[in-house]
């Protein structure tokens, strides 16, 4: 369950300017690493500190939420065939298309290329259909 400042589990929160400069930063940034220390840093926090307001704010650690933003933007790039597995693993931040692929398939119970297969029948059936 998502929850929003004003409904955290204890009463503490980012306050929401801030939690939308750290999110926009991570959409800005998801093809670097992003460290705890640097996402802190965007809201001038101590890390420790961020981390707990962070996933108090939206209901998960800032890794998973970084994780999640880079998965669902691989999933807007692979519905176009243009750019390879590798490459998009690349585009979205990750080191490697192993660990893209896994990480893909955690999430989402289906890997990347036969994400985009579904994706792409899906579209061309769309087309033709319609």
């Amino acid at each position: 369950m998502m929850t929003t400042p004003d409904t955290s589990s204890d009463g503490h929160a980012l306050p929401g300017s801030r939690l939308r400069r750290v999110t926009h930063y991570i959409q800005q940034n998801l093809d670097k690493d992003l460290s705890l220390a640097e996402l802190a840093a965007v809201v001038c926090m101590s890390p420790y500190h961020f981390a707990r307001l962070f996933k108090d704010s939206t209901g998960v650690p800032p890794h998973r939420f970084v994780v999640r933003q880079r998965i669902a933007r691989a999933r807007g790039v692979l519905a176009t065939p243009e750019l390879s597995i590798a490459q998009v693993a690349r585009l979205v931040g990750f080191r490697t298309p192993s660990h893209f692929t896994t990480v893909f398939r955690r999430l989402l119970g289906i890997t990347p290329g036969a994400y985009r297969t579904a994706a792409l029948q899906a579209d061309q059936s769309g087309r033709d259909g319609g």
